[in-house]
């Protein structure tokens, strides 16, 4: 890591790009967000002078994000955008205690999708070793930042167990988080199980055991998957399971239900006692079949399986679609999950299938009429307590711009009233960013109270003195970057 990573104040602190998690082509950003980040640099420079400070203090300071995202208020208002808004008195952007009230979140957060990737592990020097390396140098921000003389040594260090450590729980609010499962196949996957409980074990030193918990990856259309699941319940000890759908061998991927790959997989998981499985739908991986990325099979297979929990990761969000009122014949984005859960006859707030906000609410969040869509669907037909607060981190750096942006977002009356959307109370989220997954995952008040007094605690309240955040995504932000990560294989990474 460095010392010091934009000492002019250059970085706003609500990131306005179009990186990607590597998963989806970065877009160019529209010449309104363009807009948003000039005028709020500028804002930034005429408050920091206000305040008698400089511009990276003025950004580090909740004041900053409140600014930031009151700019994003007044361009939209000016724009006649009714749908969404962030709930921010204007004087926050002077006044710490209303910024810090508006944009510092619920009492607990739980983030149900964080990623790191292991350092020097088998993935760098196996068979497709080279090519990982070069790719990821090439699409990550931070690589080159992290090489130096060392390249060879310390290139991935920005994405390791200890820089999640900062991004997520010092630089956010953020309380648990679980490391989650990537796509490949064991021997060449950047973050195997085996890290994943070394994260966790770090985490443990500093913390308590329930401030990181971790997935088993299972891929059940490679050779000695399923078996493999024994040995992540007894060795490692996983929390919960993380599938890739639409990955195959062969590119060709499975459906949950289906009887060859999907149905062994949730039947070894109930008998194992791990009956938590999430699931990657949405974000279709280039490459690979589209039709497996769809969330069709997810209300099917949550009413097979009712003592399961299903967890829907991106909530079938696909990047390009612009997200509107729930439309049943719509074939594309979230639409298609909460088909999935109308046509098998679950309500709101009842059942075992969730939906998950990993990457859908970063990347929708700057749209606020998009947001109040996506979130007033999912409040409207999944309910308040069958959603999942996630962030797709470390792709994005730090999530606390994700966690601002949430904490203050609201949903107008006039689309509570068009559409019959539930209001994004105060109560909703604090159920979203930490009330769902704790009782998912069966968190004991005990537990919850020991994280008020673990060094985590005490490490972010002496690093709050002097906080040092990146305000950076590590993401690929450009095509070609994202073609770079994606080129070998014939077009699919493992």
């Amino acid at each position: 890591m460095y010392d010091d990573f934009d000492p002019e104040g250059k970085r706003l602190p609500i990131k306005i790009d179009g990186s990607s998690n590597g998963e989806f082509t970065p877009r160019q950003i529209t010449e309104t967000e363009r807009q948003i980040n000039l005028e709020a640099s500028k804002k930034a420079s005429d408050l920091s002078k206000y305040l008698n400070q400089t511009r990276r203090e003025f950004l580090k300071s909740a004041c900053g994000a409140a600014a930031t995202l009151l700019v994003m208020n007044n361009i939209y208002t000016r724009l006649g955008v009714t749908g969404g808004f962030f709930n921010i008195a204007q004087a926050a952007e002077v006044e710490p205690e209303l910024a810090e009230k508006a944009v510092v979140g619920a009492d607990l957060i739980v983030d149900m999708q964080t990623h790191c990737v292991q350092p020097y592990g088998s993935w760098v020097a196996g068979k497709d070793g080279e090519l990982w390396v070069e790719n990821l140098t090439k699409v990550f921000e931070q690589a080159p930042k992290c090489s130096g003389e060392s390249a060879n040594k310390d290139r991935f260090d920005c994405y390791s167990a200890q820089q999640l450590i900062k991004e997520v729980f010092l630089d956010s609010n953020t309380d648990i988080a679980v490391v989650s499962a990537l796509w490949g196949a064991k021997g060449h996957n950047p973050t195997p199980t085996s890290y994943a409980a070394e994260v966790r074990n770090l985490v443990e030193v500093l913390g308590d055991r329930n401030r990181a918990l971790i997935h088993g990856g299972v891929l059940p259309n490679e050779e000695g998957a399923i078996d493999f699941m024994d040995e992540q319940v007894e060795k490692y000890q996983i929390d919960a399971w993380k599938l890739y759908p639409q990955w195959g061998p062969q590119g060709v991927g499975f459906f949950l239900d289906d009887p060859k790959f999907g149905i062994p997989v949730i039947e070894k998981a109930r008998k194992l006692g791990k009956k938590v499985i999430c699931i990657h739908k949405g974000l279709p991986l280039p490459g690979l079949e589209y039709k497996y990325s769809s969330p069709e099979d997810m209300g099917r297979i949550a009413k097979m399986f009712p003592d399961v929990t299903f967890i829907v990761f991106h909530s079938g969000f696909e990047n390009e679609i612009v997200e509107g009122p729930y439309n049943p014949n719509n074939p594309k984005g979230v639409d298609r999950l909460i088909k999935s859960h109308q046509e098998n006859g679950f309500k709101a707030n009842q059942g075992n299938l969730y939906a998950e906000l990993g990457s859908v609410w970063r990347q929708k969040m700057r749209y606020p009429d998009q947001a109040a869509h996506l979130m007033g669907k999912l409040l409207k037909y999944f309910g308040e307590e069958r959603i999942c607060w996630g962030t797709d981190s470390l792709w994005y750096g730090s999530p606390q711009d994700q966690i601002q942006a949430f904490s203050s977002f609201e949903i107008s009356e006039k689309f509570q009233e068009a559409y019959r959307y539930p209001a994004l109370s105060k109560e909703a989220k604090a159920k979203i960013f930490a009330g769902n997954a704790i009782r998912i995952h069966d968190i004991k008040l005990n537990r919850l109270r020991h994280l008020q007094h673990d060094k985590i605690k005490k490490f972010r309240e002496t690093y709050a003195l002097s906080p040092n955040p990146s305000f950076e995504t590590f993401g690929p932000k450009t095509a070609a970057q994202y073609e770079s990560l994606w080129k070998h294989r014939g077009g699919y990474p493992i």
